[in-house]
């Protein structure tokens, strides 16, 4: 949609977002051209200076879900443009770099939406000698058009990768690289065919997404939108396991069970939370919205809403009767160290 990147600052953008979504100011960008700054000296702006859309940390893009507009509408018009900025990205990657022009035509630029360009990607990355990618592809892409929510949480996983994450340099690089990103995705369509009683079919799949992508998903856990795998290696999530929107997970993270027992057995996760490296919550226990779970901890009770449970049993900073608060959200804030001076004295 975007062939260039218009000059932005950063004040204008800020004021824009206090009282319009995001995919709002996305399309005043494509037919307004052009936006300029009200501050009557814009070098002594507080909020900033002149940068361009497409190249602007992902940080500085974030906009607070109550500011969003969840209309399918506004889903539609932030799909169009993440979809035009993939496009624009990889027509400049394939300009600098003509050893990938052939791959980022097939994977990208061949293609007339973002569901289609996925699907084909997922499609020859989970195909094997008796699974045909044709095949996958077909599945993938009857799955995605069917579905806008779907359709709305890819988006949403780009978005969260690109605004969390400093070493995605662009969405297409989310697009093409992130296993995190692309076993979600799998994952996701594996549990629109669960939910549809093609059981059989989804646990193919899944056995494919846990060889290629090193992540095991069952196809029945339930997984909101706006999610960041970070590295993603050696993820577990069981069957009954449920992850709110806007959850940032890293890798070798286990939401198990407790033992051979059947039922509901897994962790149930909230909004906004942040679960450090090889953390391990087990057992049917909540974990709340906008808590943090410090990296290596070892869950076994609930942990209450944006409180930070570390250490192997895991506490609370703070203490058990009057823990800590997070001030802000740890699932999109990435923040994984700011509780050390609270939780111990070691110094190395």
């Amino acid at each position: 949609m975007l062939a260039t990147s218009w000059s932005v600052p950063y004040c204008y953008i800020n004021r824009i977002h206090r009282r319009r979504s995001l995919s709002a100011l996305h399309y005043q960008f494509c037919n307004k051209h052009t936006l300029r700054c009200h501050c009557t000296n814009q070098e002594n702006c507080n909020l900033g200076f002149p940068t361009y859309l497409s190249t602007m940390p992902g940080g500085e893009l974030s906009v607070p879900p109550s500011v969003v507009q969840n209309t399918a509408e506004s889903d539609e018009n932030e799909e169009f443009w993440v979809w035009g900025q993939i496009k624009a990205e990889a027509r400049r990657d394939a300009d600098s770099e003509p050893a990938l022009a052939s791959y980022l035509y097939s994977t990208i630029l061949s293609h007339s939406s973002l569901e289609r360009s996925l699907s084909f990607h997922l499609g020859n990355k989970l195909c094997s000698s008796t699974l045909l990618s044709t095949l996958l592809y077909d599945l993938f892409l009857n799955v995605f058009s069917s579905d806008s929510s779907l359709r709305a949480a890819v988006v949403a996983d780009l978005r969260a990768a690109r605004v969390r994450d400093p070493a995605c340099v662009s969405f297409s690089h989310c697009l093409l690289n992130y296993k995190g990103f692309l076993a979600c995705q799998a994952h996701r369509v594996a549990h629109k065919l669960w939910n549809q009683d093609r059981q059989p079919l989804a646990l193919a799949l899944n056995s494919r997404i846990s060889d290629v992508f090193a992540v095991d998903i069952h196809p029945a856990a339930k997984i909101g939108k706006g999610i960041l795998f970070d590295h993603a290696t050696g993820v577990v999530i069981g069957e009954t396991a449920v992850i709110g929107d806007n959850c940032s997970i890293l890798h070798h993270v286990t939401l198990g069970g407790t033992g051979k027992a059947g039922g509901d057995r897994h962790p149930k996760v909230g909004d906004g939370v942040l679960i450090g490296a090889a953390a391990t919550i087990l057992g049917n226990i909540k974990i709340g919205d906008g808590a943090k779970i410090g990296a290596g901890s070892v869950v076994l009770i609930d942990v209450p809403p944006r409180t930070t449970a570390v250490g192997n049993p895991a506490r609370l900073i703070g203490g058990k009767e009057k823990p800590s608060k997070n001030e802000d959200v740890p699932g999109e804030s990435m923040d994984h160290t700011s509780f050390i001076s609270e939780w111990s004295d070691y110094i190395i």
